[in-house]
């Protein structure tokens, strides 16, 4: 089966966050074909959550875990961390007071 690019996933999603009127932007452009995804939420209260995907080892289901939390600063240093690891990476920073990021929606759970 055929697997979405990432450049396709990220601009789907973005268009999903916009349906809910929640503002999203790439701060960081990774490969449009492969790169990983970290989304970064934020409540706009100085903390945040960033998530990346991984796989459950039991199931083999790719899930959204989160990558680190807390206050804001400390997060976009995990972040920036694992920009230093892979090039490739996007990044998608969500602010949404109420928190919401929709990842644990159909189509972007899995």
């Amino acid at each position: 089966m055929p697997r979405l690019t990432t450049r396709f996933w990220v601009d789907a999603y973005r268009a999903r966050l916009r349906l809910h009127d929640i503002p999203a932007f790439v701060t960081a452009h990774g490969d449009d074909d492969a790169g990983a995804v970290i989304v970064k939420q934020s409540p706009l209260d100085g903390t945040a959550r960033a998530f990346t995907r991984g796989f459950d080892l039991t199931t083999g289901a790719r899930r959204w875990q989160v990558l680190a939390e807390g206050p804001e600063a400390e997060v976009d240093a995990a972040i920036n961390r694992q920009k230093g690891f892979d090039p490739d990476l996007w990044v998608i920073e969500v602010e949404d007071r109420a928190g919401r990021h929709l990842l644990d929606q159909d189509g972007l759970r899995d």
